[in-house]
């Protein structure tokens, strides 16, 4: 199959609840759509949101990356080699990971059509479905806990609570939505760097009958020492996320003494659905658990992800709810959300429909 034209544009897409995290508060969201229509006129789609805090790759550099001049190089080269495209594609785009993913995503998409097969087939199904977590952002209690019925109320089952900005508060915050849902819904934390080693300790002693399921990203992303050196029942329930780029990153997470007992492989950072599945590689043969997760995205993105975790048996949790709160979208299908609990669609490729703008 060869590849007929490769464009991308960028898409404001809104949101319909601003949210903060520890160390911004998000009012408004622009991905970069990537289309690559093939010589039989399928068309493969892919979605950057890249996230300058973590990576370093501003909205700047990922429009810079994906104009026609950077992707014309793709035009006439076959699908089919798509191991050797996305070889290529890390090459040319070394430090913009999220616009790299855009591509890879697409490219996988028009590789699975070809095959007339869902992507997660292609790569290698393990799972059939899995519930994903649904993020409610910093904020007071009341907000908190009229956030959280909302959800419970549309069939969530697990929630994802941002913290990282006081300890006490955080603290207090989590023992009121705990009285509130009941112990059958699953909590987990997102503290997004914002605690030292010592607030993480007390998070994890002052949280012990509070059932949190896990903790992502305490401490400093740079700071994998200080996870190194803690109690190994704490490192078991912390989730790598602003540590983890990258496949080297992985290796130097794995490698002994552990540094976490969770991956949060998200394609933003790692560059797409290739990386990614080497990534989840590492985790499968370290004996770690994968968390699938996401900035604010297309579904577009979401269902590259979805694909790709559903093919890694390392795969325990889903937290791929970026594209919940946009108020307009790129695209449709890709996934089934029911109640919470998510399944890549039935069709073949990402699944997905064009949305015009």
């Amino acid at each position: 199959m060869k590849i007929a034209s490769v464009t991308a544009r960028a898409e404001d897409l809104g949101l319909t609840r601003p949210y903060a995290i520890a160390f911004r508060t998000v009012t408004s969201v622009q991905n970069v759509i990537v289309e690559i229509r093939s010589a039989d006129g399928r068309l493969g789609l892919g979605a950057a949101s890249p996230e300058p805090k973590v990576t370093g790759e501003t909205a700047e550099i990922c429009r810079a990356s994906l104009t026609e001049g950077e992707l014309s190089w793709l035009t006439g080269r076959d699908v089919r080699t798509i191991h050797a495209l996305c070889r290529e594609l890390s090459l040319r785009m070394p430090h913009a990971p999220a616009a790299r993913a855009a591509v890879d995503m697409a490219l996988h998409d028009l590789f699975a059509q070809d095959l007339d097969l869902p992507l997660a087939d292609a790569l290698g199904r393990v799972h059939d479905a899995l519930a994903t977590s649904i993020t409610i952002g910093i904020k007071g209690v009341e907000e908190t806990l009229s956030e959280a019925r909302e959800y419970l109320g549309r069939g969530f089952t697990i929630l994802k609570v941002k913290t990282g900005d006081d300890l006490a508060t955080d603290l207090a915050r989590l023992a009121r939505l705990r009285e509130e849902i009941g112990p059958e819904i699953r909590i987990r934390a997102d503290a997004n760097q914002g605690y030292t080693r010592e607030e993480t300790l007390r998070f994890f002693d002052a949280t012990e009958n509070l059932d949190i399921e896990f903790v992502e990203q305490p401490v400093a992303a740079g700071s994998v020492d200080v996870l190194r050196e803690l109690p190994e029942a704490v490192k078991e329930r912390i989730a790598a996320d602003e540590s983890l780029l990258n496949e080297k990153d992985a290796l130097d997470l794995a490698a002994p003494p552990r540094a976490c007992g969770i991956f949060n492989i998200k394609l933003m950072k790692c560059g797409g659905i290739r990386p990614a599945l080497r990534i989840a590689a590492i985790a499968e043969t370290a004996g770690i658990d994968l968390m699938w997760g996401c900035m604010d995205e297309s579904r577009i993105s979401i269902a590259a992800a979805l694909h790709a975790a559903f093919a890694s048996p390392a795969t325990k949790y889903l937290d791929l709810d970026g594209s919940l709160d946009l108020a307009r979208d790129a695209a449709e299908g890709g996934f089934v959300l029911e109640r919470g609990v998510m399944k890549p669609s039935p069709r073949s490729g990402l699944g997905l429909l064009p949305v015009a703008g």
